[in-house]
């Protein structure tokens, strides 16, 4: 399982014995807030062995009120998956980006993502960057984490 957290983040379950095959979903909200129950039933059906999630933290120049959502969301993504038992490891954005030859620009994680999978149609638009950084994560943790 790999988690791009936030607000308008994404999880998303990789299957290696599968590697054609990625199941991709935004991250449940109601309200403002990440849905924790609905996120645990993502967790729950897809049974992933480990979580890989993106180390995030707090902007420059980022307002108090937003850090606080994006570290909320942050702690909720984390609280879930240690709920239910998943090994979690936490990776910067600069380790599984290089890992990938990759860079701050989201369009390359995307362009990425449209390569390794082809057929899956949750990466198609420029906003999707989110799901396609979630699978990579993902990809990453398969690769390199689970040896």
């Amino acid at each position: 399982m790999g988690v791009d957290p936030g607000a308008s983040g994404a999880a998303a379950f990789y299957y290696p014995k599968y590697p054609q095959r990625v199941a991709v979903y935004d991250v449940p909200i109601v309200g403002k807030e990440i849905n924790c129950s609905a996120l645990m039933q993502l967790v729950q059906t897809h049974n992933p062995e480990l979580a890989i999630i993106e180390l995030v933290h707090s902007m420059p120049k980022q307002g108090v009120a937003s850090s606080f959502s994006f570290g909320m969301a942050f702690g909720m993504v984390r609280g879930v998956i240690s709920g239910a038992f998943i090994p979690t490891h936490l990776v910067s954005p600069t380790k599984w980006k290089k890992h990938f030859a990759l860079d701050s620009d989201k369009e390359k994680a995307r362009a990425l993502a449209i390569s390794k999978w082809p057929e899956c149609a949750h990466f198609n638009r420029k906003k999707d960057h989110g799901r396609a950084e979630a699978a990579l994560l993902a990809l990453y943790g398969s690769q390199v984490v689970v040896r």
